[in-house]
């Protein structure tokens, strides 16, 4: 048995991941202010026996945890970019902090539930006033963060190649989505401050003291479901399960597409960066082609960074390999 590349350097770059210097410092701009507050707010919280606050402090805690995952992730991903070691780039470091971030949120969430189910149960008088004001700075200071990751997002969408020019688009392939999801993240920190707002103005005006810990649980709620999300998401990367991403289909239409028949007989496609993936190719044919031909056919998908085609030819009996 006997193989051949063509049509690469077997020294090219397997660097996938072009990084976001803009969305690192501002993320941990974010982390900075999102941090103050969580204290504040957590320790005021606990001050004034307040559950929708506390609450709102141990999500922003989820939100601060996050983005300092996030940012380690761009500082590691940088300084190992060249390493040899990892055989398609370090951009899986990100989705590993995700990982871990979101099991650290499932426990955040847990504990924020059954603090909550206490003061229902047993409730304490609560210092209305002062968590209001606490909560109030909160909903600034997400909405100041939420500006910082919406600034560095709309940076990078205008930057890279545009897909669109090769007549098929991906919307969002040159996105940064780590910072998209940050993004999205504090918007949703904002919207569960303006909950706990709600229910301290209500428990201090009409005296409906169960709203406090009732948002409490709706707080517990949504970072529950933001983990299990993200969970879901990451692991998907972390797994290599890929094999219902559109780009699988595209790549079976180009090779139905091809002038050269061809049958698939082994396909493997896996993610190496922000919407960008690498594929295993088995092909087998009865006409005369080179592997090379069905590669130059397939890159006109952008997303599909490394391309491994391997040829069985019917008349040559042996696998031609091109990368």
């Amino acid at each position: 048995m006997t193989s051949s590349t063509a049509g690469t350097d077997s020294t090219h770059s397997h660097v996938f991941n072009e990084g976001n210097p803009l969305a690192e410092k501002n993320t941990a701009r974010a982390v900075a202010l999102t941090a103050v507050m969580m204290v504040a707010e957590i320790v005021g919280g606990w001050t004034y026996n307040s559950m929708a606050l506390l609450a709102d402090g141990w999500h922003m805690s989820s939100h601060a945890l996050a983005l300092g995952l996030s940012v380690l992730a761009y500082v590691f991903a940088r300084r190992f970019a060249n390493d040899p070691r990892f055989a398609f780039g370090t951009w899986k470091i990100e989705i590993l902090a995700g990982y871990t971030s979101a099991l650290l949120l499932l426990g955040i969430a847990a504990l924020m539930l059954v603090q909550s189910a206490e003061r229902l149960i047993a409730p304490r008088p609560i210092h209305y006033q002062e968590a209001i004001v606490i909560a109030v700075v909160g909903l600034l200071v997400n909405l100041a963060c939420a500006w910082l990751l919406r600034d560095g997002h709309q940076h990078d969408d205008h930057h890279g190649h545009h897909p669109e020019a090769h007549g098929h688009s991906h919307g969002g392939d040159h996105q940064d989505l780590n910072l998209r999801s940050a993004y999205l993240h504090v918007v949703a920190d904002a919207a569960t401050s303006v909950l706990a707002i709600l229910a301290l103005v209500g428990g201090m005006i009409w005296g409906a003291s169960w709203l406090d810990p009732v948002m409490g649980i709706v707080g517990a709620a949504l970072v529950a479901v933001w983990a299990r999300g993200l969970l879901r998401d990451s692991g998907r990367v972390l797994l290599d399960a890929e094999m219902k991403a559109p780009v699988v289909d595209e790549i079976r239409e180009v090779i139905a597409a091809s002038p050269i028949p061809a049958r698939i007989d082994d396909l493997h496609v896996w993610r190496v960066g922000k919407n960008k993936y690498a594929c295993i190719l088995g092909l087998s044919t009865t006409a005369t082609a080179e592997p090379d031909y069905f590669r130059r056919q397939l890159s006109i998908h952008e997303e599909l960074v490394h391309i491994t085609v391997e040829l069985n030819s019917d008349q040559v009996q042996r696998p031609v390999v091109a990368m």
